[in-house]
This record gives C-alpha cells, sequence and structure tokens, in this order.
C-alpha cells in the first residue's frame, strides 16, 4: 500500500512531523517570496511605461501651415503635448469623453476630437498628423 503524502511513509521517508510540516511551508514561502518579486516585476515595468514617449508628428494650428511637431505622452489616452514651434498645447482626458487643451497663459477649455482625415486628429483646430500613439 502506498503512503499518502501527508503520512509518514516509513523507514526513510518523512521521518518526524517537524519536517513533514518544514515540507508544507517551504512552498507557502517560495509562493509568499514569489507574490513579494513579481509585483516588483509588474512595478518595474509599469514605471518603463510610464516614461514620457515623443513621437514626432506634423501639426497645424487653425488654418496655418502644416509644420513639424512633437507629441509627448505622458500616460497613454490620458496625458499628452504637442509641442508646435514655441508653442506648448496640453492635453487631458478625464475618462468619460472629456478632453481639456490648456496653452500657457490661457485657461483650459474643453475640447472635441475628430478624425479629418487618415492618421489625422483635431481638437478643435489643433491638428496633429502622423503616427499617432493611441491609448
Amino acid at each position: 500500500m502506498t503512503a499518502s503524502p501527508l503520512e509518514e511513509p516509513g523507514p526513510g521517508g518523512w521521518g518526524s512531523p517537524l519536517r513533514r510540516a518544514a515540507w508544507m511551508v517551504l512552498p507557502a514561502s517560495l509562493l509568499a517570496s514569489a507574490l513579494v518579486l513579481v509585483p516588483g516585476l509588474v512595478l518595474g515595468a509599469m514605471a518603463t511605461q510610464a516614461r514620457a514617449e515623443d513621437v514626432p508628428l506634423s501639426c497645424r494650428i487653425g488654418q496655418g501651415p502644416w509644420r513639424s511637431c512633437v507629441m509627448t505622452v505622458s500616460a497613454p489616452g490620458v496625458r499628452w503635448r504637442l509641442q508646435v514651434g514655441d508653442e506648448r498645447i496640453e492635453f487631458r482626458h478625464d475618462g468619460s469623453g472629456r478632453v481639456t487643451l490648456q496653452r500657457p497663459g490661457a485657461r483650459a477649455q474643453l475640447v472635441s476630437g475628430r478624425w479629418i482625415a487618415a492618421q489625422t486628429l483635431c481638437w478643435d483646430g489643433i491638428c496633429a498628423r502622423g503616427e499617432l500613439p493611441l491609448d
């Protein structure tokens, strides 16, 4: 008859109840260590993703000409900005579909985003064209 893992298997087996308890605690301690390490890895990955990403694009303000600009994404789908020449335009999405645009020295204003052409997204007269990083 074969002994179950929780029973004393006989000579040369599990040994004392203390040794048997140690073998049961070991997997639990390894699991606890894994739970401590994995969140650290996840947090490290999140920190890597949280770094701002600069994306070269073409931008247009109002009816002005298209010119080179850079979109910096601080938090994908939540916070980004456009640097168009000397002008910096900040955007924030609140998660409910509302996007605010903030220009230096001006009040924040609610804007509506809409696609006007392939790879071209505008927010009330501020347009960006190119490989736009979405969410």
